[in-house]
């Protein structure tokens, strides 16, 4: 159906390679093999990298926190809490060489009341889902994250400049600007609750500039507005 974005839709992902597998085994194998040659192999013989367990698990730990705001110092304590030290110089070093490589894209934090960019806190964006499948699994999959990610790597892809939004200490996902158009976006699983509707609508009702605001979302029906925002079907938005 054009309004459902199935699970095995978002684990296909965009390799086309993986397609031809009629098995889901082989399919995943075949995406593992593609990350860990052309990702992680790459990285390691280009920067002479010998502790590959220190790589793998940044790897591991980026893929399970798609979507949340983190720093290099965070991330190193998270690994160390898991038995694995490093040091944030080599977090930097690592998460830099996986941005160069598209395997992350880094989206910017910015402060919409004072419109200026921030220097701490980043997202990072998986460049396809079914890396993560293939990698980490389906279990715990948080799926307002997952279609988050689906959003930002589109919005990358239609050209825009992407940032993360701070207003009154909320969050708004996205700050898209592309040729001096701007848009405000928030991304959900499910807004058929009333409070997680109210929740994604309350930051964008702060915003008191002219410009576009939408909740992209998985609602299964026709576009619809709600004080001045669209909200948009993300399966509909997707096709464009």
């Amino acid at each position: 159906m054009l309004t459902k974005l199935s699970t095995a839709t978002c684990a296909k992902g965009g390799m086309a390679g993986s397609y031809p597998y009629t098995s889901e085994a082989n399919r995943y194998k075949y995406v593992a093999d593609v990350f860990d040659t052309l990702v992680l192999r790459d990285i390691r013989q280009k920067y002479r990298i010998r502790n590959v367990q220190q790589l793998e698990r940044l790897c591991d730990f980026m893929m399970d926190n798609v979507g949340n705001v983190t720093s290099i110092r965070n991330i190193a304590k998270a690994l160390a809490t898991n038995g694995l030290k490093v040091s944030d110089k080599t977090i930097g070093a690592y998460l830099g060489y996986l941005c160069n490589s598209y395997a992350f894209y880094r989206v910017r934090r910015y402060d919409i009341r004072g419109k200026r960019y921030l220097a701490s806190g980043d997202k990072h964006y998986l460049v396809d889902q079914s890396f993560r499948y293939a990698k980490r699994g389906t279990k715990n999959m948080d799926w307002g994250h997952v279609y988050e990610n689906i959003v930002a790597i589109e919005l990358l892809r239609r050209g825009y400049e992407v940032y993360t939004g701070t207003l009154y200490k909320k969050e708004v996902d996205f700050v898209a600007l592309r040729q001096g158009e701007k848009v405000y976006i928030q991304v959900s699983d499910d807004l058929s609750n009333e409070r997680t509707f109210r929740r994604e609508c309350e930051p964008l009702l702060q915003i008191h500039d002219a410009y576009p605001k939408m909740i992209i979302a998985r609602t299964r029906h026709s576009e619809y507005g709600y004080e001045g925002i669209r909200i948009v079907d993300i399966a509909r938005w997707l096709l464009g």
